[in-house]
């Protein structure tokens, strides 16, 4: 990749980063998107899931057809950082790298659309909406797989502490579900002075933190991995009035449905026992928001074996064990085989989701390799 085009790759990289917007509201980027996937020779279909772009293109006879995947949103997070390209948006900031994603998706497809190398079909998916969990789902409701078929769709996502230009990936389970709740407990408030004449909620709802990280280390075994995480506690009290309705909310992972459903029936069951001890009552509200995210054993092996031809031997590592973040990249996994994969934001990167997180422009040019050389395995020209 020459340098005058890696540095407009980098220019379009800063520009989506400076012009955050939140999902399902990627309307200046899908435009850029689509306007720049037009201008090299790609066909668009805009509006899809909302604001989600389909770019289609298609080289010799081959009649097989993989996805390739970027996610386009930011998240309700104010930006920290003086660099030249920070947000311009108060309170909204690419904090996961998706603006990076975005580029070197838009890259790929310039190289591919100018050089070809491929027979077959190439999708490119430019998902909204990936951070609230319901892009993929609106693509698919929008009829994607019907209007724009595919037989492998892949994935790939910035990953600080791992040096820029390594890969790594696994077969099987490499990200978790993510499983929101809320818990409402309902008594009687009253005066601080006077707590025998109250139903106070506070103290049960303290009780109940304490008992929920049992969950995991009690109620599921040891083999299976899951993580409960209470992340907020709330309630209508003031500094002398003890509170009548308290709120606990936080989130749960795993990796498998049958322990997505023992932490919620057990979260249940925790909740009624602390209620009836504390003479109040507890409803509990539990969401599964993201799926697990499983790649497929044989399509992982060909990504690997892509990233290795593209990046290097000593740059590609198999994961020993999955990540428990979650990804809506699973939902386009329930309806074709792929693989998700993670592509190195530097060793000293500040964490996804930090405010001052930035992606790294040097991975850009590895990560565009990365899928050039995918959508070339995968729909081979021939001899």
């Amino acid at each position: 990749m020459s340098e005058a085009v890696l540095a407009e790759l980098t220019a379009w990289r800063r520009d989506f980063h400076r012009h955050p917007e939140f999902g399902f509201a990627e309307h200046r980027t899908a435009g850029l998107v689509a306007e720049r996937l037009r201008a090299c020779g790609v066909a668009v279909a805009e509006g899809v899931g909302g604001t989600g772009v389909v770019g289609t293109l298609a080289r010799g006879d081959g009649r097989r057809a993989i996805a390739l995947r970027a996610d386009m949103d930011a998240l309700r997070i104010p930006e920290e950082g003086d660099r030249p390209h920070r947000s311009g948006t108060p309170g909204l900031m690419h904090a996961c790298g998706h603006d990076g994603h975005t580029t070197m998706l838009l890259g790929a497809a310039r190289v591919l659309a100018a050089e070809g190398g491929f027979s077959g079909t190439v999708r490119f998916l430019f998902q909204p909406a990936e951070e609230w969990g319901r892009g993929a789902g609106a693509m698919i409701d929008d009829g994607l797989m019907a209007r724009f078929p595919f037989d492998e769709v892949y994935g790939l996502h910035a990953r600080p502490g791992l040096a820029v230009g390594r890969f790594e990936t696994r077969p099987g389970p490499i990200m978790s579900a993510e499983d929101l709740f809320e818990i409402v407990l309902r008594g009687l408030g009253g005066h601080a002075a006077q707590p025998h004449e109250a139903r106070e909620v506070l103290v049960a709802a303290c009780a109940l933190v304490m008992d929920l990280q049992t969950l995991v280390s009690r109620r599921i075994a040891p083999t299976e991995t899951a993580v409960v995480s209470v992340t907020e506690l709330t309630t209508d009290g003031t500094r002398n009035a003890l509170p009548g309705l308290a709120r606990i909310r936080g989130d749960a992972r795993s990796f498998r449905p049958a322990v997505s459903a023992r932490i919620e029936a057990e979260m249940r069951r925790v909740a009624a026992g602390i209620a009836t001890a504390y003479a109040c009552t507890a409803e509990v509200a539990y969401t599964r928001e993201f799926v697990p995210t499983v790649n497929d054993p044989a399509v992982t092996q060909a990504a690997l074996a892509a990233a290795r031809a593209a990046l290097g031997e000593d740059r590609v590592e198999v994961m020993p064990e999955p990540h428990t973040g979650s990804e809506d990249f699973a939902r386009f996994l329930a309806h074709a085989p792929g693989c998700f994969a993670f592509l190195g934001n530097g060793e000293a990167s500040r964490p996804l989701h930090n405010p001052a997180f930035d992606f790294d422009d040097a991975a850009i040019p590895h990560g565009i390799a990365y899928f050039v050389a995918l959508a070339r395995r995968r729909l081979p020209a021939g001899p």
